[in-house]
């Protein structure tokens, strides 16, 4: 599927017409555009709650709208401005955000600074082409987090003392329910080990 940056350019492209344009229109006419197949357009981002097509649609919309190309008076719903006519004259092979972090509105919404491309270190340019959304990112950065974090409580279990590790499953025990008290869940242990090993 298509980054939310590919989606710049043919959304500004749809509002050349001067009319106001909803986030459904540009969704249908996006995937006619990229020719997107149910399954594609019903992939949802990791955390389940939203599709991934429509999630790069709206955020290449809400980019266009604070750099200025595009206006949206009302949630969902977006008209090309004088600002958006110019960049298309320009007749641009891609709008990404490179291009409009040349408005300043932009790199206010961005809180990036301006500079030449000289002075960027590489690393910051890379990531201006990133082509996940910013609640992608989010999602990814969270998953990774949960990730080192499970293996780092993993490799202090495994280094710890055998007591530690009773008194971690006991723990786990009370509050997954198993038992009112320490000792309740002990005798749990006890007779679920003594029940395998008889």
């Amino acid at each position: 599927m298509p980054d939310f940056q590919s989606f710049m350019l043919p959304v500004l492209e749809l509002a050349a017409d001067g009319q106001e344009h909803t986030l459904t229109e540009a969704r249908e006419f996006l995937a006619q555009q990229f020719g997107l197949t149910d399954a594609e357009r019903a992939e949802l981002l990791p955390s389940g709650r939203q599709r991934r097509f429509d999630n790069r649609v709206a955020w290449a919309k809400v980019h266009l709208a604070h750099a200025g190309p595009l206006f949206s008076k009302r949630r969902a719903v977006f008209e090309i401005t004088q600002r958006g006519r110019d960049v298309l004259s320009e007749k641009p092979a891609r709008v990404d955000l490179n291009l409009l972090g040349r408005f300043e509105e932009f790199r206010r919404f961005r809180g990036i600074e301006r500079k030449t491309q000289a002075d960027e270190p590489a690393d910051a340019r890379g990531r201006s082409e990133a082509a996940e959304t910013p609640e992608e990112m989010l999602e990814q950065a969270h998953q990774n987090i949960r990730a080192e974090l499970a293996a780092e409580l993993l490799e202090r279990v495994k280094a710890s003392t055998p007591q530690f590790f009773e008194d971690l499953v006991v723990e786990l025990l009370l509050k997954m329910g198993y038992g009112r008290n320490r000792a309740e869940a002990g005798r749990a242990i006890g007779e679920a080990v003594g029940g395998n090993c008889g």
